[in-house]
């Protein structure tokens, strides 16, 4: 027998519908699990590249919070909340000790927050700066992550721009809309 919180959901904090960071993350998660980037674009099926795949659409999203000032800001806090305590999950669930789980995540929450500076740095200076990038974070050999960065790299250019034209009503309902990834 299933139960629902529907009939309580007016007695909730947020009103019945998920928080905007709860939304996000699940687009986000839903976008960077599609099989084509491990399938097609060359992005290994491990939890390395997995991860990559996820930071570069946070990576996105970020920058597209930064536009909407202190709500964004605020977004931007629960949805890097929501990503470490996914974070934290994904490492009980493939059984990292309990003990060490805290110091794993911290390290993993710094990788990630290192990577979409790093990503952001790039987007600024060029487009050959931003591949420069994507290819140097990717857990492959330097030719194998330089074909696959290309191919990522305007996948990643046509989801900041479609991120940018989206209305934050739109991306504060977790309504994401991602481009269609090709392979190029």
């Amino acid at each position: 027998m299933s139960w629902s919180l529907k009939p309580f959901a007016k007695l909730l904090p947020w009103g019945g519908d998920a928080p905007p960071a709860e939304n996000l993350y699940g687009a986000i998660m839903a976008q960077a699990r599609l099989p084509i980037y491990y399938q097609r674009l060359g992005v290994p099926d491990t939890l390395e590249g997995r991860f990559s795949v996820l930071t570069i659409h946070l990576f996105a999203v970020f920058r597209r919070l930064k536009d909407a000032g202190p709500e964004g800001a605020l977004v931007a806090q629960d949805l890097s909340n929501r990503f470490v305590a996914d974070m934290d999950t994904v490492l009980r669930e493939i059984g990292v000790g309990d003990l060490s789980v805290p110091k794993k995540v911290r390290k993993l929450v710094a990788s990630g927050a290192t990577l979409i500076e790093d990503y952001d740095r790039a987007a600024n200076e060029s487009d050959d700066a931003l591949e420069t990038e994507i290819a140097a974070n990717l857990p492959l050999d330097e030719k194998t992550a330089g074909e696959v960065g290309a191919r990522l790299t305007p996948y990643v250019k046509a989801m900041l721009q479609e991120l940018e034209n989206q209305p934050m009503e739109q991306i504060w309902a977790g309504r994401l809309q991602f481009p269609e990834v090709r392979r190029e």
